[in-house]
């Protein structure tokens, strides 16, 4: 099967992004962020979310209670030479995602004492072929989408990814 021209690689990337947004959003997150950037990189996704329960009794919302999720997605096709986009978190990846990160908590520094993670988002997407038939056998997922000739399924979230480095 053909690949996608280059100029369609960030349109399915966009679209692996938004299907990640929404089931976060289901799930009870609030998305701060979408494609925050800076000259140290970009982040993906950047959402909050809030513990219902202890806010229920305070008015102002309590960094305890709060989480900053600075999510990477990656978006990939079957056969990708990376394990699904899992090896493309190096570690000159992560430490361009933490600075990025820190830079986001020096413009909002409301946010700077809430508890911080590094989440990733691995995003499974698949042209949709009218030659096919039947049912196609494929891994659960957590969330799907269909959408311009292509099938996304969010497949693995992992919270906490990777740890940001100390620095002494």
């Amino acid at each position: 099967m053909p690949k996608p021209p280059a100029s369609n690689y960030a349109d399915i990337g966009d679209i692996g992004e938004d299907l990640v947004a929404q089931w976060l959003q289901s799930t009870g997150w609030e998305i701060l962020h979408r494609r925050f950037s800076c000259r140290w990189g970009e982040i993906d996704i950047i959402a909050q979310y809030h513990d219902q329960t202890a806010t229920v009794t305070q008015q102002t919302p309590n960094p305890q209670n709060s989480i900053l999720a600075f999510v990477e997605v990656k978006t990939r096709s079957a056969g990708s030479w990376d394990a699904g986009g899992r090896n493309a978190i190096t570690l000159q990846k992560q430490a361009k995602l933490c600075s990025t990160a820190e830079i986001f908590l020096a413009q909002y520094p409301e946010k700077a004492d809430y508890p911080c993670r590094f989440d990733v988002a691995i995003v499974f997407s698949q042209r949709l072929s009218k030659k096919l038939e039947g049912t196609l056998v494929t891994p659960e997922s957590l969330a799907s989408l269909s959408i311009a000739g292509y099938n996304f399924k969010l497949l693995e979230y992992i919270p906490a990814a990777f740890d940001m480095p100390v620095i002494n």
